[in-house]
């Protein structure tokens, strides 16, 4: 008899949640390109759910260019008026200026810093928070790392990047283990650090 896998609680209910859960949620990312990407899908989900997000992901990607940081920095009014008229996307013509001047301020870090990657991992020390919780309930939605980190984002231009988007931001990247100890991921994510 096949033994039932443990997953996290909020991934339960929709196969790419599962596999979202499965193969990227927490995984330590170091790919500035992915980074960018997470942080402008943690920008949209601000007020949203993340299964909504994440169902909408492919439609971002080619709304917004596969996520490239130095063509979201181009957009004009033009290209502002097409994404809020892109059905498949969140049309929100504050979240979409948003991701423009995000892409500007991204662009700035890297260049200061040589990677967006050394400068948002400063916050946890260049390492992986490997935290311990039994139950989703416990899990927090801020941290003082997320307020550090959203602080600074804002000082830099970032917009939609208030400590709750950060500490969802953190999760995702890996900068952070929020699995919670039943679930296989957690025990691998802490074994592969």
């Amino acid at each position: 008899m096949e033994k039932l896998i443990k997953r996290c609680e909020w991934c339960l209910n929709d196969l790419l949640m599962i596999k979202y859960h499965d193969e990227e949620w927490g995984v330590p990312l170091h790919d500035d390109k992915k980074l960018f990407e997470y942080m402008v899908l943690d920008a949209f989900q601000a007020g949203l759910s993340w299964k909504t997000i994440l169902h909408k992901r492919e439609n971002f990607r080619k709304a917004l260019d596969n996520f490239i940081p130095e063509k979201i920095a181009k957009y004009d009014s033009k290209k502002v008026e097409v994404l809020i008229n892109e059905a498949g996307i969140i049309r929100n013509k504050l979240k979409i200026m948003a991701t423009i001047s995000n892409a500007k301020a991204f662009l700035k870090i890297q260049k200061e810093f040589g990677s967006f990657d050394k400068y948002i991992w400063q916050f946890t020390n260049n390492k992986t928070i490997q935290n311990k919780f039994k139950t989703m309930n416990e899990i927090p939605a801020q941290s003082k790392e997320s307020d550090l980190m959203s602080k600074d984002l804002k000082k830099r231009g970032f917009k939609f990047v208030g400590s709750t988007i950060c500490y969802a931001f953190m999760q995702a990247a890996g900068m952070v283990n929020d699995h919670t100890q039943d679930c296989f991921r957690h025990k691998e994510l802490k074994k592969n650090r």
